[in-house]
């Protein structure tokens, strides 16, 4: 019973396990893959905004496998992210289509205005 409690605010301890074993595969990825994959990591956390943890815990884990074979395959930084790596982070956010903290700000702007204009669109005040 508690543990349903603390999921409930915390989120899955479950998907908490999945993420601390995918940071670890990331701490173990050799250089310089392993910086690499961190600042794209970091950024991810800034400027992806997932809400889903499911969402999340997928992306996650598909990232770490692509740095995992770019080592295997002895594939260089510079081919997997490109000569922008801030296109390359937002565009590998973009493929996953979970909600995103942004998506419940855009819900709450279109309330409030619906709010502020009344039920039929007409501006209240006057």
């Amino acid at each position: 019973m508690a543990a349903k409690w603390i999921e409930t605010l915390v989120g899955s301890l479950d998907q908490k396990k999945q993420y601390k074993r995918h940071m670890a595969r990331i701490e173990a990825l050799p250089e310089p893959y392993r910086s690499a994959a961190k600042a794209l990591q970091r950024y991810f956390m800034y400027h992806g905004g997932i809400l889903d943890g499911d969402t999340l815990i997928t992306m996650l884990g598909d990232f770490v496998d692509l740095w995992e074979r770019a080592v295997a395959d002895g594939t260089p930084v510079r081919a997997i992210v490109g000569d922008d790596p801030v296109e390359f982070a937002e565009t590998f956010v973009q493929a996953y289509s979970g909600k995103q903290w942004i998506d419940k700000e855009r819900e709450r702007l279109r309330k409030a205005i619906d709010a502020a204009a009344g039920d039929n669109g007409e501006e209240k005040g006057g």
